[in-house]
């Protein structure tokens, strides 16, 4: 019975520490929701010639996605991908650049999505734990990457 218990530890002490932690693959989840979400709104700007925002709230760590009426109301969502949320629980916003604001640490930062799509370069570092992730959304042309990482340069 002892030599039983033994291999079993010995297996759980090589296995255990190989598995994915659960908040990181809740990250890399994260990462590959909000850069979806990204696509989703640059492709349906383009395609319906409407203004889409997307609001990221540092503060709590949660987006919002919005369809802008010609007269600048928000409408209710008419696409049930637009009513999730993009980040799992646990997962935070450490920050958000974009050209119009620099970098923004606190707060909210809304990015806007007209009829030509996103017109700025966005990078958005999520964090869980201890690890990162880096979403660098492209101006012009909808290219979104995910990158495990704290990224600093859009190159």
């Amino acid at each position: 019975m002892m030599v039983v218990i033994v291999i079993i530890a010995m297996v759980a002490a090589v296995v255990l520490p190989r598995l994915p932690a659960q908040e990181g693959s809740r990250l890399k989840t994260s990462a590959r929701n909000l850069a979806s979400g990204i696509r989703f709104l640059n492709d349906q700007a383009i395609i319906t010639k409407g203004v889409f925002h997307l609001e990221l709230n540092l503060t709590e760590s949660s987006t919002r996605i919005a369809k802008i009426s010609p007269s600048g109301e928000e409408l209710p969502p008419d696409d049930q991908f637009m009513s999730r949320q993009l980040l799992e629980e646990g997962i935070a916003i450490e920050d958000v650049t974009v050209p119009q604001l620099g970098k923004v640490t606190e707060g909210q930062v809304v990015i806007t999505f007209g009829p030509g799509g996103n017109p700025d370069g966005i990078m958005i570092h999520l964090k869980g734990g201890a690890r990162h992730f880096t979403i660098i959304a492209y101006p012009a042309g909808g290219k979104v990457k995910v990158i495990e990482g704290y990224q600093e340069e859009t190159s």
